[in-house]
């Protein structure tokens, strides 16, 4: 199966938000297995930035007013056309990233379960809500939510569709007006999702695309939209709070992860290991919430390595535009050599390779071979520092005490994986990992999928939570209307005003016996 064609490259690349698209300087966009030019993209400015800034904030103001039902409906349209377009959105997220047709489904699925849920709880997570008031009879009070304005989002390369999208559509669904900055080396990956929305009903000025680089495009957004989303880097993360800080709009962002897995004697050897194959080298590794560390008890730690080492040895790895393989490549030479740099520090300190170690350019320029490593020292730059590509370290544990020390030793603390004897140790064991999602018997996929709970970091891993309730209440202002009924706090007419005073203490106290209260 063919990457996608170049009249596919074309008709996306009439979606940028820059006039006169042509004209401009351009980049190219390669295929990643190969490396051959796929297709170019203009270089936006931050005056092009701005003008879809603009553009967005005159068309949110007619989109806030469409009723939520309405907003909901276009979602669950959305949902279908991409099931619908799933085979031509996997081509363009495996020749833009290099990933295995496996992770590109992952993001197709993820849009459209994320699409499904929101469409269907945001008609009444936005109903106004009565609340409690002051004074109960004497006092109503509604509270409403209303959209921010104009939400920026900053996508990353690693999972270019579905966090391009994602997180755009609660922030639609609020009332808001999104102008997205993809990665420049997966723009198109970006615009074939957003086709969609547009093909869905959401009009142009509503959702734009702005191609270039995040210190020009970025920054215009930072500076110019109501809120922030960013999922990216920690350092990266760091920067953009502090711009968004200084101009006092709200900022979410899922940043890096040094996530570990923690394996218990008592479990089945087989299953976690099969397991940590998914956990560890799903996206070649490029995923924020993969495991990058095993922290096994030394009982069973011998017969682990051998299991999970001789699985990886197995993997299959190249580039295949089909389910036949089950890694693909990194995203770009910088990844390659970030990951050579991390095992050959590794080694050269004392660690041992259990499995892959190397590149691997017979199959393409940008591959790596999955990596199992023991004996890490602490001095080793992977042993603390982010890797994100396919390499994981395993460490023995005394027992579970240690394991869980040693999984919070970290300043990061985004996602976790406990294996246990049983479910309920899992599940006491994961309560104290320091993470913002922990897996009992899987590596990352259940927590990530629950669209219904919270997702997020703790830590330098990130900032807010997507998902959830709180993935769409973030992108609104809520605002309470209190209304007061019958009498004022003047007090009833021709009551002096001190009895009305001192009435008021035993009648606040007496409504401690309220609900609510």
């Amino acid at each position: 199966m063919p990457a996608p064609s170049a009249a596919t490259f074309q008709r996306l690349a009439d979606l940028i938000a820059i006039p006169d698209a042509a004209e401009r300087t351009t980049r190219p966009v390669v295929e990643a297995f190969t490396g051959r030019e796929l297709a170019t993209v203009p270089v936006g400015t931050a005056e092009d930035a701005k003008a879809a800034i603009d553009r967005a904030r005159t068309a949110q103001v007619a989109w806030a007013k469409l009723p939520v039902e309405k907003r909901a409906a276009i979602m669950h349209r959305y949902r279908e056309l991409v099931l619908s377009r799933r085979e031509q959105l996997m081509d363009m997220a495996q020749a833009e990233t290099g990933k295995s047709r496996v992770s590109a489904q992952e993001e197709v699925l993820d849009i459209s379960m994320t699409a499904r849920f929101y469409a269907r709880v945001a008609p009444k997570l936005l109903r106004p809500r009565k609340a409690t008031g002051m004074l109960p009879v004497l006092t109503k009070t509604t509270v409403l939510h209303h959209p921010k304005g104009v939400v920026g989002v900053i996508a990353p390369w690693n999972y270019p569709m579905t966090l391009a999208v994602s997180d755009a559509i609660p922030a639609l669904l609020a009332g808001n007006s999104v102008v997205l900055k993809p990665d420049s080396q997966t723009p198109y990956c970006a615009l074939a999702v957003v086709e969609l929305l547009y093909e869905a009903g959401v009009p142009r000025d509503v959702f734009a695309v702005v191609t270039g680089p995040g210190t020009v495009v970025g920054t215009a957004i930072v500076e110019n939209t109501d809120y922030l989303m960013f999922t990216g880097s920690s350092e990266t993360g760091r920067l953009l709070a502090e711009q968004a800080g200084r101009r006092l709009i709200g900022f979410s962002a899922e940043l890096g992860g040094k996530n570990p897995m923690i394996v218990t004697a008592g479990v089945n050897l087989r299953e976690v290991t099969n397991a940590a194959v998914r956990a560890c080298f799903s996206n070649s590794g490029q995923l924020c919430i993969s495991i990058e560390r095993i922290y096994v008890e030394k009982s069973i730690a011998p017969e682990f390595i051998r299991m999970f080492g001789a699985r990886v040895r197995e993997m299959s790895l190249g580039p295949d535009y089909d389910f036949g393989t089950e890694m693909g490549c990194l995203i770009s030479e910088s990844q390659v050599k970030t990951v050579t740099r991390h095992v050959e520090d590794a080694v050269a300190k004392g660690a041992t390779v259990v499995a892959g170690g190397k590149a691997r350019p017979d199959l393409g320029p940008l591959f790596f071979e999955p990596t199992v490593l023991t004996d890490v020292p602490e001095d080793a730059e992977c042993y603390r520092g982010e890797t994100f590509g396919p390499v994981v370290s395993i460490y023995p544990v005394d027992d579970v005490e240690e394991a869980i020390r040693e999984a919070n030793d970290t300043e990061y603390g985004l996602n976790a994986s406990v294996w246990a004897a049983t479910k309920a140790q899992g599940e006491a064991i994961a309560a104290r990992v320091r993470a913002g999602t922990v897996n009992v018997d899987e590596g990352y996929a259940p927590a990530w999928g629950s669209t219904d709970a919270p997702m997020g970091g703790m830590g330098i891993s990130g900032m807010g939570r997507r998902h959830g309730a709180e993935g769409l209440y973030k992108y609104t202002e809520a605002q309470t209307i209190a209304t007061t009924r019958l009498l004022n706090l003047d007090g009833p007419r021709g009551l002096p005003r001190r009895v009305w005073a001192k009435m008021l203490a035993p009648f606040v106290k007496s409504m401690q016996w309220l609900p609510g209260r």
